[in-house]
This record gives structure tokens, C-alpha cells and sequence, in this order.
């Protein structure tokens, strides 16, 4: 594990790539997105390449994108997909690549932040609350298991999670 980079997980609309940015800012360490390096790899966006591509090509984009960072990534905060953690062997590389923090926030929070967002593939469709909160129920242990640091986000500011991140940083060492 590099000691150094800080990786985040949680399910879509938790912030990791908002704190993830906020972050990288003040530790002065790289900002990565594996959603993005996954669009600029295949030079399209995530919601095409579910409809074209399918699921599981994605989630094998997703581990490449892993095993590419587990060898190059160094003082880097990298948020991640939602999905990321559901395959065991991305937790394993997850965890070399960094120290993994859970990002737990409620799912009436997520539902709120996710109303008007269409470029999710998982979340389209009518009733978004139907067809999250299962999806939510089932990652969330997953999320738990994988994390180093489970950050409870639900009313905190971006200053109060950097420094929680910070401080759990500082006592790993």
C-alpha cells in the first residue's frame, strides 16, 4: 500500500470526487477520477458506454484503470465509481493503491443530490428512490468491509471531513 494516496468510495452522489478535489487541494497531492480516466481512455462518456458497451465492460474498464494506478498512482487522492468495491478483487487492489475511505452518506441525501442528474445510468428511469435505495442496501455493507475509515458525512463541511481524513491519515503512520 502507498501510504500516500487516499482513495474514496461511496455510492454515486456521497461527494468523493467534490471532497476528493477539496482534498487533493489541501494536502497539495493529484486529483484523479477513475470515471474520468475511464471516458478519456475510451473517449466516451460513462452512460454511452453502458449503452453500447454494456455493464461488465465497464466494470473491467474499471479494474484495468486499478491495476494501471496500483503501479503508478503516488500523493494522490482518487475518487472512485460507486460500483467499484462490489468486485473483491478491486478492493484488493484499492487497498495497495491507498488508504480507503468510505464516504457514508444518507440515501435521503443522495436521492436529493441525484434529482436532477442524468448521467447516471444506474439512476435513470422514473422512480429513481425505487430503484436506488435496494442498490444503496446492498453496497453499503460492502462499502463498510472495504474501508479503512468510515467518514459519516450527513451535516459536516468540507473543512470538518478534510480534517477527519487528515487526522486518521497522521494516526496511521
Amino acid at each position: 500500500m502507498n501510504s500516500r494516496n487516499i482513495v474514496l468510495i461511496g455510492f454515486m452522489g456521497c461527494g468523493k470526487s467534490t471532497v476528493g478535489q477539496k482534498l487533493a487541494s489541501a494536502l497539495s497531492y493529484d486529483f484523479l477520477d477513475t470515471d474520468a480516466i475511464i471516458e478519456a481512455t475510451y473517449g466516451k462518456t460513462i452512460a454511452r458506454m453502458f449503452e453500447e458497451d454494456g455493464e461488465a465492460f465497464f466494470r473491467d474498464a474499471e479494474t484495468e484503470v486499478l491495476r494501471k494506478l496500483e503501479k503508478e498512482a503516488d500523493g494522490v487522492v482518487l475518487a472512485t465509481g460507486g460500483g467499484m468495491p462490489m468486485r473483491e478483487e478491486n478492493v484488493a487492489l484499492l487497498k495497495k493503491i491507498g488508504t480507503v475511505v468510505f464516504l457514508s452518506t444518507e440515501i435521503e441525501t443522495i436521492l436529493m443530490r441525484l434529482q436532477k442528474d442524468t448521467g447516471r445510468p444506474l439512476a435513470d428511469g422514473e422512480d429513481r428512490e425505487k430503484k436506488l435505495r435496494p442498490l444503496y442496501e446492498k453496497r453499503l455493507p460492502i462499502y463498510r468491509n472495504a474501508a479503512d475509515l468510515c467518514l459519516h458525512t450527513e451535516g459536516k463541511s468540507f473543512s470538518e471531513m478534510i480534517e477527519e481524513i487528515e487526522t486518521f491519515m497522521k494516526n496511521r503512520e
